[in-house]
């Protein structure tokens, strides 16, 4: 047991993997909140765990009440109304964002999934008072869960290699571009529902990931903001140290045939030379 405690705390918290950290916190906190919500219940009080999480750790519809509750477009993608609304939002994260880490940057999918979550909340405040349908309805709305900030993950993955294909139980093999296009229709579709709101930050967090490869592809890495600068060292009477070959400049028809190649024989089917080149052009 012990071991096992050891092991998850190390994946979560000190093996580095995004991945590993953001599905952690997610469960660690859905736990803990769970757990005091049953002895609250056994207890027979009237306080309502539900009802604390979406006052203090959700997002208001209301522009009045962002200056006191500011730090919710954070918190808010930490916490869950349920447990199929954890279980779908982990198992999305885990099938796109394994595929995701590997073409991209652990700092790349820090900004995706939190600037995904935090577009999220904008797009969600924004329609909620802007479009007149809404109108009038604000009054005690807030929302929480990774739902954008896992959609965000899924479309920028299905941005990046569209071909890659996944085994679905009763559909079988899928091109992810077709599985991430339905995750928006459905959210998209789902405007007119109850959980219109909820829905209006999926699509936020989708057009963040779109639009973050999109420029990515581009040579624009927003993610940079996350980068450790090197300290400066004074070097003396040293040769400088060969440079290995790169490719400067690799054209968007090669990139496209590699990803293309990936889909269909996998990453280890790869050349050196085809590895270099897609290293070169999604992390630089």
């Amino acid at each position: 047991m012990n071991n096992t405690v050891r092991d998850l705390k190390f994946k979560i918290f000190q093996s580095g993997n995004p991945l590993f950290l953001y599905i952690g916190l997610n469960v660690i906190i859905f736990l803990v909140t769970s757990i005091i919500a049953v002895i609250l219940f056994l207890g027979k009080t009237d306080f309502s765990m539900s009802d604390w999480v979406r006052n203090y750790f959700g997002v208001p519809a209301r522009i009045e009440s962002l200056p006191t509750r500011f730090y919710t477009v954070i918190t808010y993608m930490f916490f869950h109304e349920g447990f199929l609304h954890l279980l779908f939002n982990m198992l999305g994260l885990f099938w796109f964002g394994n595929i995701f880490m590997n073409f991209l940057k652990s700092r790349q999918f820090h900004f995706v999934y939190l600037t995904g979550g935090l577009v999220g909340a904008l797009i969600y405040i924004a329609g909620l008072n802007l479009i007149p349908v809404f109108n009038g309805g604000l009054i005690g709305q807030t929302v929480i869960g990774s739902s954008a900030a896992v959609m965000a993950i899924i479309v920028a993955t299905a941005t990046l290699v569209p071909n890659y294909s996944i085994v679905l139980l009763l559909f079988g093999e899928v091109k992810i571009k077709w599985v991430a296009i339905a995750y928006f229709l459905i959210s998209f579709l789902g405007l007119s529902s109850a959980n219109a709101g909820g829905n209006l930050a999926h699509i936020g967090g989708a057009l963040l990931g779109f639009i973050f490869i999109k420029s990515l592809q581009r040579g624009n890495d927003w993610s940079g903001i996350f980068e450790r600068k090197p300290k400066l060292k004074v070097v003396r009477n040293e040769q400088p140290a060969p440079k290995k070959p790169v490719f400067n400049s690799v054209s968007q028809q090669e990139i496209d045939a590699i990803l293309d190649k990936i889909s269909s024989s996998g990453y280890d089917k790869l050349s050196a030379t085809e590895k270099e080149k897609l290293f070169k052009a999604s992390k630089d």
